[in-house]
């Protein structure tokens, strides 16, 4: 006779159980948020839009003004534009792929060998760099990040959905 398994399975090392962890807050947060699970789903896509660019430091804040703006869920977009940045260490790759999807629509083909010497924070800041690789980069995102928002739109309103329509029934007198 086979012994019964347990569910939870081995121990997760420290990083990823910290991780899980976080993703289980923040999923219970987006959850229980007293909006529309339409609102919530909007401001969640914002948030994984914005996730994808390379505006590195205004991401949080774009998302954020466009969720005001269109009156969705800004705690939603914060939440998920931060979820994103839990993938920082696969960043560089998705920017390189990011990278070649815009050079190959600017140009039709992708630069053969992309010459990326020592930069400073000065080669960031100047025009040159910008329509060297920051436009190819950003219009590159454009190709990964509306896909994922309109699945993180659809995703998050079945949840969201599905959750509060499985919720304890609330007495109405």
């Amino acid at each position: 006779m086979e012994a019964p398994r347990s569910h939870a399975g081995p121990p997760l090392p420290g990083p990823l159980a910290r991780l899980k962890a976080w993703l289980a807050a923040h999923h219970m947060t987006l959850m229980t948020i007293a909006d529309t699970p339409h609102s919530i789903a909007l401001g969640s896509a914002i948030g994984i839009f914005f996730g994808f660019t390379p505006l590195l430091s205004m991401k949080t804040l774009l998302s954020i003004g466009v969720a005001w703006i269109s009156k969705s869920n800004k705690i939603a977009a914060a939440i998920a534009v931060t979820l994103h940045d839990v993938m920082l260490p696969l960043m560089p790759a998705i920017y390189f792929w990011q990278y070649r999807i815009g050079m190959r629509v600017l140009h039709g083909r992708p630069e053969q060998r992309a010459a990326f010497h020592h930069l400073s924070f000065h080669d960031f800041m100047t025009w040159p760099w910008f329509v060297r690789v920051g436009w190819p980069l950003l219009l590159g995102s454009l190709f990964l990040a509306i896909p994922s928002a309109l699945a993180t739109y659809l995703i998050m309103r079945l949840l969201v959905s599905r959750a509060r329509s499985e919720g304890p029934p609330v007495p109405t007198n």
